[in-house]
């Protein structure tokens, strides 16, 4: 515990300011050899090792006590005298008159005339004191109390040591200060006290022994804050926090001893001594301890306020508001000190751990702030009832299935942008049976996991699991998935086709790596956690039948679904987190309507017609896609009136805030043959009370509807490339489909899914959608 109660605040050992004999020059040249010969004294016993810090701090104890007990002897048992006070330097270099101190013994009248504040000028500095001035000189006597946290490496028993001792050792010297405070109001008079901050050697019995204590008390506190610092300096550099900075402090020697860091330190101090007096530093050097007091009291409140379970101090009287107490009181007093140092500290503290995060701290540490949002994460959720779920505050709750992220990189960046601030998880099921294996394969991959998620940049929670098949597991996922109202709405899967995987890591400079597979720190590449993509031709873990009832499976679920095909054409701009601005212009295409039972009722205004509107709308609120035009498709039939349909959708979109370009297109229009002659039933042709024949023409010539739409936007004119003007026009970036139920009978989803097939073929990055859910309202 650094302590000084054997002189006042501020006393200088050399300076005798009464009737004593100075032996040794003065002045600011000798006062900095001075202190530069004591703290290499300091310097050498404190690289030599704690055990030796250990016994001279013991000796430098029983020199201080025994000086302390004569000057409390020296109270009793001399009696009244007045002490000329040595001369203050005057104006022009003149001195003034020596002034008189009185030591009075025990005397009512002294402690009465001493309990005002009666603030004067300090004679070493010449600044008018005041209560923070003297607070800031006094606090600097009470700063060990960190001494054995500092040293907790040294401590053979840490937990048990640093407690009982930090206590007994505040508890000692509060007592000792108080005692002296007491003493000295009721026998020195108000001259003395502040004429002279060396007074004790005045009035003691044996003068020599206050100026042993003097520099006892002065030995025992740079050795405490050397060995503590040097101890904090060595653990950062050990850390890396700073890199080359603190290279220095990393060396020690055989026995452990952080030698390397004590001579950094003592250069530190070394240039502090070149202020010369202790109270021209004493405010800064106060407010940088209140600073890490409250950084100390801060982490136990968080500690406290998270309810981390392994947070369990001994100490019987501790209480969240005694730390939120210390850390206003350490605030409050840091500013009435002075407050430009007060910020600028919290100013280098906040710059400090902006580095820190910046560069990325040792994960065994743990952070406080995990535990904090846990625990606020925690109680939202909580509140977050489903019950009170309106549609007007609707948002896509994404769970993508990726079976190997390498092939579906681009989908999983165009999933991040439909999110809409709304979940989104990625999910992955791994084929096998836990009673045969000897233990859980899912585990070791989340690691690499979210290592994809931070590469690729988005803002997506990764959810594994292990099932004997890949239907199996998206029911897992699609029921536990999420938590309380936050749970997947929307299950988004990648289009079931004959094309060849992509390898995207190839060609995505977010995942360019070096050639040896290792990453910056020796950790293993991204690209060699995740197999290679399936070659053309070989087996795959889902069956088409399987891939369709998992759609099927998501509806009864009352999920909504999205089949995403083609993306992997989207241009990289379209799925990049800055802004889109400078791209060409494009058109984002919707037909809200079953293109596979055109003329089956207002299909615009369903529920699936809406959600289709929701999502495109969503889409053009991402940045990268602002410059999209939105066109919305409406099919007529040859007897159709034109302009009827349109107007009631124009009205529609006017109350839902939708900004769209409207088109009305005769269905046939472009597309040869295939028109029905009368209306389907819902679900003709996917259940297949048509004919397979028919069936396809029909998808065949909605296909050809929608590229003469898109050729259309290129200036291509209903006839291809060949028929048209050759403006170039904007293109058609990404084509939103009206999903169709999948037949109910199983045996026709493999031809359920040959339709969609020949729908969406050739049309670009397209997104096949089925919604359920409600997801406007026109009310106020």
């Amino acid at each position: 515990m650094s302590s000084g109660p054997v002189c006042a605040p501020g006393a200088s050992p050399d300076s005798t300011r009464s009737s004593g004999l100075q032996v040794l020059p003065q002045g600011y040249g000798w006062s900095l050899l001075y202190g530069s010969l004591l703290l290499g004294l300091v310097g050498g016993v404190c690289t030599l090792g704690a055990g030796l810090y250990a016994r001279a701090s013991f000796l430098t104890f029983l020199l201080v006590s025994g000086s302390l007990a004569s000057v409390l002897v020296s109270f009793v048992a001399v009696g009244p005298r007045s002490i000329t006070l040595a001369p203050r330097p005057g104006p022009n270099g003149s001195s003034l008159p020596p002034q008189v101190g009185h030591f009075t013994g025990f005397n009512s009248s002294t402690l009465k005339a001493n309990l005002g504040a009666g603030y004067a000028k300090d004679y070493t500095t010449g600044a008018m004191m005041t209560f923070a001035s003297v607070f800031a000189v006094l606090f600097n006597g009470c700063t060990g109390i960190m001494a054995g946290a500092n040293m907790s490496g040294e401590l053979k028993d840490p937990s048990r040591a640093i407690p009982l001792g930090t206590i007994v050792a505040v508890t000692y010297t509060f007592f000792i200060y108080t005692l002296l405070f007491f003493l000295s109001s009721f026998t020195c008079d108000r001259t003395l006290l502040q004429e002279d901050y060396g007074f004790f050697r005045a009035i003691s019995l044996w003068p020599p022994l206050v100026l042993i204590g003097i520099y006892a008390t002065a030995l025992s506190a740079s050795m405490s804050s050397l060995i503590g610092a040097s101890r904090i300096l060595h653990a950062l550099a050990q850390d890396d926090l700073f890199g080359m900075i603190l290279a220095p402090a990393k060396v020690v020697s055989r026995t452990g001893n952080p030698w390397g860091a004590v001579l950094y330190s003592w250069g530190l101090v070394q240039l502090v001594l070149l202020a010369g007096k202790l109270n021209t530093l004493a405010a800064v050097v106060t407010v940088f301890y209140l600073v890490a007091y409250a950084a100390v009291d801060l982490s136990c409140l968080s500690l406290e306020w998270a309810s981390a379970p392994n947070f369990r101090p001994t100490f019987s009287l501790f209480s969240w508001h005694t730390c939120l107490l210390g850390v206003a009181s350490c605030l409050l007093m840091m500013f009435l000190i002075s407050p430009g140092a007060a910020g600028g500290s919290l100013l280098l503290m906040g710059l400090l751990s902006a580095l820190l995060t910046a560069r990325g701290g040792p994960s065994s540490w743990g952070y406080v702030s995990q535990a904090l949002l846990f625990h606020q994460v925690r109680k939202y959720l909580l509140r977050l009832d489903v019950r009170k779920d309106h549609v007007k505050f609707w948002r896509p709750q994404l769970l993508l299935l990726v079976g190997n992220p390498r092939g579906a990189l681009p989908l999983l960046r165009l999933a991040n942008q439909l999110k809409k601030g709304g979940l989104y998880v990625l999910g992955h099921v791994t084929l096998g049976d836990l009673d045969c294996l000897p233990s859980d394969p899912v585990q070791p991959q989340y690691g690499a996991w979210l290592s994809l998620v931070d590469r690729a940049q988005v803002k997506a929670f990764v959810d594994l699991t292990l099932s004997p098949s890949v239907r199996q597991g998206a029911q897992h996922l699609l029921r536990i998935s999420g938590l309380g109202g936050m749970k997947p709405n929307t299950l988004v899967l990648g289009f079931y086709d004959d094309s060849a995987p992509q390898d995207h890591f190839l060609t995505d400079p977010a995942f360019s790596e070096a050639a040896d597979g290792i990453q910056e720190g020796g950790s293993p590449a991204l690209s060699s956690l995740f197999p290679p993509p399936r070659a053309p031709g070989s087996p795959r873990a889902l069956s088409p039948q399987d891939y369709v009832a998992t759609v099927a499976d998501a509806l009864k679920m009352n999920k909504n679904v999205v089949l995403a095909r083609a993306c992997g054409a989207l241009p990289p701009e379209r799925l990049s987190r800055g802004s889109g601005g400078t791209s060409p212009p494009h058109h984002v295409d919707v037909w809200p309507l079953n293109l596979l039972r055109p003329r089956g009722g207002p299909g615009y205004v369903d529920v699936c017609g809406l959600f289709l509107l929701q999502m495109a709308t969503i889409l053009g609120m991402v940045p990268a896609w602002h410059s999209a035009r939105l066109r919305i498709f409406l099919c007529l039939g040859p007897r159709e009136a034109p302009g009827a349909a349109e107007g009631r959708l124009r009205a529609l979109l006017s109350q839902l805030r939708i900004r769209a370009e409207v088109q009305e297109v005769v269905w046939g229009e472009g597309a040869g043959s295939g028109e029905p002659e009368e209306e389907e039933e819902e679900g003709d042709f996917v259940n297949g009370r048509r004919g397979d024949a028919e069936a396809e023409a029909l998808a065949s010539s909605a296909n050809a509807l929608v590229r003469a739409q898109q050729g259309r936007s290129r200036g291509e004119g209903p006839g291809g490339p060949e028929g048209g003007d050759g403006e170039g026009g904007p293109a058609t970036a990404l084509t939103f489909l009206y999903l169709p139920r999948p037949p109910a009978d199983a045996a026709r989803y493999t031809r359920y899914l040959a339709l969609l097939e020949t729908l969406t073929r050739d049309l670009g990055p397209t997104l096949l959608i089925h919604g359920v859910t409600p997801v406007t309202c026109t009310d106020l």
